[in-house]
């Protein structure tokens, strides 16, 4: 069997068609949506309704943590447009999720990132797509564990949880083989984004989890560019597959 994973993919449907080519199944970690993009400033959802210049100030507030400025800052531009502000929003996310599923590889496995709309998934998937977050499926014979979302954190994106929450689905999937997630278990090498210069949120259900049943595999995303991309919780491998986005390439499990 080859499995490939990939999570990240914020827009990225032409590497996300070819994303399956060679594999059994294809495994998505979440984070389909491109609302800004830290490196093309014209890009995402947020500059194609304000322009790149807005984009270029919202994230350079965010970078450097004026969190609050920086909503003010969008929210302000969010009033300034015609008609219902939540409707242009809710059009323009509809729209990338029909490209993105459009392009998604069948079967897939997918589970949701903390910048995705959850209940915005079911209009648009395919009868190859099965969604999973706090859940387990058999892939080839090995048991794979699904655990979606973020953790609260200052950037307040959609689809962050809070930590009991998102322990009790670490707790409903139990002992798998590979348990796969969006965030990574809170370790600083895998939480630390070396070009943001910044810590990212891990969760410690997943790091106790890993302790206790031991899967070979911790499979995860989310920090673009981590200190380090794998290290080992005794038996287990904990893997960041990769920013899909930047890279295009998927990370492949054989067995």
């Amino acid at each position: 069997m080859r499995v490939h994973v990939i999570s990240d993919v914020h827009g990225n449907s032409p590497a996300l068609r070819r994303a399956g080519d060679g594999a059994d199944a294809l495994i998505c970690l979440g984070d389909l949506l491109l609302f800004v993009d830290y490196a093309d400033h014209s890009r995402g959802i947020f500059a194609d309704l304000f322009g790149a210049e807005a984009a270029r100030r919202l994230i350079a507030l965010r970078t450097a943590r004026r969190f609050d400025e920086a909503r003010e800052f969008s929210a302000g531009l969010w009033a300034g447009l015609p008609g219902d502000p939540a409707a242009r929003m809710e059009a323009a996310i509809t729209a990338q999720y029909a490209e993105l599923f459009g392009a998604m590889p069948e079967p897939a496995y997918l589970t949701y990132g903390n910048v995705d709309i959850p209940r915005l998934w079911p209009g648009h998937l395919r009868p190859g797509h099965r969604v999973l977050d706090g859940e387990r499926a058999e892939i080839g014979g090995l048991t794979f564990g699904f655990v979606g979302g973020g953790l609260r954190s200052p950037y307040r994106t959609p689809n962050e949880i809070d930590d009991d929450a998102f322990a009790a689905k670490v707790e409903a999937v139990g002992a798998v083989d590979v348990l796969c997630a969006h965030i990574p278990p809170d370790i600083p090498e895998l939480l630390f984004d070396t070009v943001a210069r910044r810590m990212e949120r891990g969760s410690r259900a997943l790091l106790e989890a890993a302790r206790r049943t031991r899967p070979r595999y911790l499979l995860f995303g989310h920090v673009h560019q981590p200190l380090v991309a794998s290290l080992a919780i005794g038996p287990t491998r904990c893997v960041n597959v990769g920013h899909f986005r930047a890279t295009g390439t998927p990370w492949a499990l054989t067995w």
